[in-house]
């Protein structure tokens, strides 16, 4: 297979996607700086990374078979290990030697669909501990049981029997400590989003079901106590066009502005006390990440996402040059009235660098924070292909996002920045490390950074130097050690 073509901008940045991936586990040497001694636990993230087979390679970077990366903190050190999650997409393909099932963003003559109606997914969006195991996710799909130590692929899980093979199931579920998450049932005449809600053994407590008056393209959502909250975009898919042209899932998504966002708020409970549903109108902005969302003491909701000018999807394509017209995006936050269920404000941030996987303090989710870290392209509205080079921490409090880290030049960062906060009692919301991937595709190496979470801007404080390159992530997550 050739190599693309450098493009203008992003030098390298070919070398983050076009490679072979290794399957390996090894104990972290040449360590620089230091890692803190209370840091203990396990470090997940996802990501897709397999982009070429015969000759044949996939345009988007959805499309790749997910892989799994950790680190193991210990007293004894820094365990790395990776391993492709073993779906039946990548095991009937690896068998072929070839591509079989139509992609996200790619399809091809003869391409195949799981029963003829959906994407066989590659699984390779995010990763959760839960219920004693490790699940990695993908788009629309039951996501599949990994051993959390060796990340071995058990199958796929199905909540004990209570969902299916065509079950609408997101990547992006949340804890709290219970698991909630939604699909979206795609269809002509009436789509519908399911939500559901599972206690921390796996046990189904709810589902829910909410019919919607547009087949809304919904990546995220978020949650209070009493709620879940869904930012409606005007990302709509086309299922008839999928399935009659046989295109991909991106060229079947229309953009269509004029019709408007919204705010969706469906109660978690059943209860006659329970909160209304309702819908606020947001603006004509695009949301595929929520940062977070909470009830405030005087009884208004708060939504916090980030709003881009257009959806980003077109921007992950071709491989390897992405982003180079991507748009405008900001973090917003939306204050809505629950009583008159109107946006009462809307609050935008002066950073515009593109951000995108943002993170907070994971046990604030839900609830009111402050501080929170995303990626940033240094390069945002400039020409040509860019990549994540910043990583930035904005504060409420503050107003805005004042304390950036920048690569140096040809180098990028990849995967959902986690926080992992300091166990101490006494620690603040901001007292902790982000934990990110570095990429250095002129040396074709890649490391792991540790920043103190409240300075980014003065640089990594260790340096987790890895035997070979990965591809860069999407989600990720911590499971801290219990004493």
């Amino acid at each position: 297979m050739t190599s693309a073509p450098v493009a203008a901008g992003a030098p390298g940045l070919e070398q983050c996607f076009l490679f072979e991936a290794v399957e390996a586990s090894y104990e972290v040497t040449g360590i620089e700086g230091a890692v803190p001694a209370w840091l203990r636990g396990s470090y997940y993230v996802n990501g897709p990374a397999l982009f070429e087979r015969a000759g044949l390679r996939y345009k988007h970077w959805l499309d790749g078979d997910g892989m799994i990366c950790s680190l193991r903190f210990t007293g004894d050190g820094v365990r790395f290990t990776n391993r492709f999650v073993e779906t039946q997409k990548r095991r009937e393909e690896e068998e072929a030697g070839r591509f079989i099932y139509r992609g996200f963003g790619t399809a091809f003559p003869g391409d195949k669909l799981r029963r003829g109606l959906m994407l066989e997914p590659p699984v390779n969006v995010s990763v959760y501990p839960f219920d004693g195991r490790l699940l990695a996710f993908g788009e629309q799909t039951l996501p599949y049981d990994l051993d959390p130590i060796t990340l071995e692929t058990r199958g796929e899980y199905d909540f004990h029997g209570k969902l299916n093979a065509v079950s609408p199931f997101a990547a992006h579920a949340k804890l709290d400590p219970n698991l909630m998450n939604f699909g979206v049932q795609f269809s002509p005449n009436q789509p519908i989003l399911n939500v559901y809600e599972f206690d921390p053994s796996g046990a189904l407590v709810r589902r829910k079901r909410h019919p919607l008056t547009m087949p809304h393209s919904i990546h995220d959502f978020g949650f209070t106590p009493s709620s879940y909250v869904f930012f409606l975009s005007p990302l709509l898919m086309d299922f008839e066009r999928f399935h009659r042209d046989a295109v991909s899932v991106v060229e079947s998504l229309q953009w269509e502005p004029e019709r408007g966002s919204s705010i969706l708020v469906l109660p978690r409970s059943s209860d006659a006390s329970a909160p209304a549903v309702f819908s606020a109108l947001a603006g004509h902005g695009y949301c595929l990440h929520l940062i977070n969302s909470f009830d405030r003491a005087d009884g208004k909701l708060v939504v916090d996402i980030l709003e881009l000018d257009e959806p980003v999807y077109p921007e992950y394509q071709p491989i390897p040059d992405v982003f180079s017209t991507v748009k405008g995006c900001r973090p917003v936050r939306f204050i809505v009235d629950r009583a008159s269920q109107r946006v009462e404000e809307r609050i935008a941030m002066d950073y515009e660098h593109t951000p995108d996987f943002p993170s907070i303090h994971p046990q604030l989710a839900g609830r009111e924070y402050n501080d929170f870290w995303m990626l940033g392209i240094s390069a945002a509205g400039g020409p040509g292909r860019k990549f994540f080079d910043e990583l930035a921490h904005g504060s409420w409090r503050a107003g805005g996002v004042r304390d950036v880290y920048r690569a140096a030049p040809g180098h990028y960062l990849g995967g959902e920045p986690v926080f992992v906060p300091n166990p101490s009692p006494d620690a603040g919301e901001s007292d902790g490390v982000i934990v990110v991937q570095h990429l250095l595709p002129e040396s074709q190496a890649a490391e792991f950074l540790l920043f103190d979470a409240a300075h980014v801007a003065r640089g990594p404080i260790a340096r987790l130097p890895l035997r070979h390159p990965i591809h860069p992530g999407f989600h990720a997550s911590f499971q801290s050690e219990v004493n």
